[in-house]
């Protein structure tokens, strides 16, 4: 498995061609909650004082994903056309600040951030959450933000997510620790129907 990555934490990486020149850098991060993957980033240009730029970098043109730098082959890959304009649509199944709800009905938390896969898949593996009573009273967890793994029966309503009750077993309490738990989610649920891999 790829490096995971908190999304927030891509935010202002340079974007860096194979190359070497550095052409801008990461504003925003933009993903399909649907298709549980990222769909590309919103851009500002290099430096202190530099704004937003009206090119974006679509998720097709990102050459590879790394912990200093979004690779791109060449600055041509940058899209006239704001990826910030598929943002509305996505939006729809916004999961900032949403509930975590499973599937039995037990709020677990509310997402904080986004966990992709580095690399070059781009993949949405789980989330970031404000850990509710659910999953902290009497699991001797000493933190209330934990890693949850993307359940593949994922559903988005309005401001809530909906995840399969077995997700909170492969809670973790840090990035590091939470790579090997979706590895091990991810083994407990081969071989189910609609799970990719």
């Amino acid at each position: 498995m790829n490096e995971l990555r908190a999304a927030r934490s891509l935010t202002t990486l340079p974007v860096v061609t194979l190359g070497g020149d550095a052409v801008a850098q990461v504003k925003d991060t933009v993903f399909d909650t649907a298709a549980a993957r990222v769909t590309g980033f919103t851009l500002s240009g290099r430096g202190l004082l530099s704004g937003p730029l009206k090119q974006s970098l679509p998720w097709t043109a990102v050459h590879c994903l790394g912990h200093d730098a979004v690779m791109i082959v060449d600055a041509g890959t940058l899209a006239d056309t704001p990826v910030a304009v598929a943002r509305r649509a996505a939006q729809q199944g916004r999961v900032l600040h949403a509930r975590v709800l499973t599937d039995e009905g037990t709020e677990v938390g509310t997402v904080l951030d986004v966990v992709v896969e580095g690399g070059t898949s781009g993949r949405v593996v789980g989330f970031l959450i404000a850990a509710g009573k659910a999953l902290t009273q009497g699991s001797g967890r000493r933190r209330h933000r934990l890693y949850m793994p993307r359940g593949e029966t994922l559903a988005v309503s309005g401001r809530t997510l909906v995840m399969p009750a077995d997700t909170v077993r492969y809670v973790a309490e840090d990035l590091p620790a939470f790579a090997a738990r979706v590895g091990a989610f991810h083994d407990g649920h081969e071989g189910h129907e609609g799970t990719p891999r």
